[in-house]
């Protein structure tokens, strides 16, 4: 009797197994759409703009970009700006020649310029609203876990926001932040010191239009949990705020709860999402994405304290090497394995060599080059 139930089990699972298939649910949409990432604004430098063609649903959400593309950005005032393309689908303003200005109206213009599709797409014509400079950015230590003593304590970091607008024009705000911080490896190394950047990816929005006061305060803009090293040394985030009109915090409205749910069967696609650049040569082919006009502020702020139970990533556990003396190189070391410190001289000589070279060479993950605006005074 038990063999048998054993095999009725047996039997279940491969049968359960075997009835188990992917569902794409069939939909109306074109196989491929265009997908528009452009953002122009108030200051000095190159816009972007970023044009590329998703896949159908089901497959691997891989983006591959529109190539040879005429781009092209005017304004209310009839002026006409071209854009160049420097990568593949990637298409940028001359900084001699365009930089916004609050209160013109600009809109997108491409050419596919495809013998397959040569369609053109256009933008509806933005308002750049002027947009307040950001009050402060501060940060407060968290409590995450408590512990007997400070060394089994565990802390983060919360980064807030505060601004408004006295004037009551910008009802709207979107932020963005890069994130750089240091970190120094526990090895006498060459490259010890390094520091990494990385840019945002969530959506911060907040509505003010109903409140009575143009007033925002606390905002919480990042946590920065001890499950990374970005706390151990010294640590800047760099604001950027940018102003709305109504539609566009919209359309970031609900790519933010699209981004929040779980991703059941019933949830929004990211082509529910309405683009405000839309086909003049089929106005029933969708377009995803958002041209972006908007004035910007930004603020900076370093962070250096200490965080109980910052991750160390560089343990002796982790990061294993060693040691061969000798007078001469060791010549035809596996592929596998990195030469970090080559000292031939004086005698008697030596070689550190590891299987982890990110644990003694800090270029693995970041650059040993200082960004300009990191010194020691701040």
């Amino acid at each position: 009797m038990k063999h048998i139930r054993q095999i009725l089990l047996l039997s279940l699972l491969v049968f359960d197994n075997s009835c188990i298939t992917p569902f794409i649910p069939k939909t109306n949409e074109d196989k491929e759409l265009l997908v528009v990432e452009g953002l122009i604004t108030d200051q000095p430098g190159a816009n972007t703009i970023k044009l590329s063609k998703s896949l159908p649903l089901g497959t691997r959400n891989v983006a591959t970009p529109v190539k040879g593309c005429t781009v092209t950005i005017s304004d209310d005032l009839n002026n006409i700006f071209s854009l160049s393309e420097t990568v593949a689908g990637t298409y940028v303003t001359d900084p001699s020649v365009f930089q916004g200005v609050v209160g013109r109206f600009y809109t997108l213009h491409i050419n596919i310029n495809a013998s397959d599709n040569n369609h053109n797409y256009e933008s509806d014509p933005i308002e750049m609203k002027p947009v307040p400079p950001i009050d402060s950015v501060y940060y407060q230590k968290v409590t995450i876990q408590e512990g007997p003593d400070n060394s089994a304590s565990q802390e983060g970091c919360q980064v807030y926001l505060n601004t408004h607008d006295p004037t009551n024009h910008c009802k709207f705000y979107r932020w963005e932040f890069t994130e750089t911080w240091e970190f120094i490896l526990p090895y006498t190394v060459p490259n010890k010191i390094c520091w990494i950047s990385d840019n945002s990816d969530m959506i911060n929005i907040k509505n003010t239009s109903i409140i009575a006061e143009d007033k925002i305060e606390q905002y919480p803009l990042n946590f920065i949990s001890n499950e990374t090293d970005r706390l151990r040394v010294k640590y800047s985030i760099l604001v950027n705020q940018y102003s709305l009109n109504e539609d566009e915090y919209l359309y970031w409205e609900k790519l933010q709860n699209l981004s929040e749910q779980v991703g059941g069967l019933y949830d929004m696609i990211p082509s529910a999402v309405p683009s405000n650049v839309y086909c003049l040569d089929d106005p029933n082919e969708k377009v995803q994405g958002y041209f972006s006009v908007s004035a910007r502020s930004s603020k900076r702020i370093f962070i250096r304290d200490h965080f109980a139970g910052v991750v160390n990533p560089y343990t002796d556990a982790v990061c294993i090497a060693d040691t061969i003396f000798g007078g001469a190189a060791i010549p035809n070391l596996n592929i596998w394995v990195w030469v970090i410190i080559d000292q031939p001289t004086p005698p008697p000589g030596f070689q550190v060599i590891t299987r982890t070279k990110g644990c003694y060479d800090c270029t693995v993950r970041g650059t040993n080059v200082p960004p300009d605006f990191w010194t020691e005074n701040n």
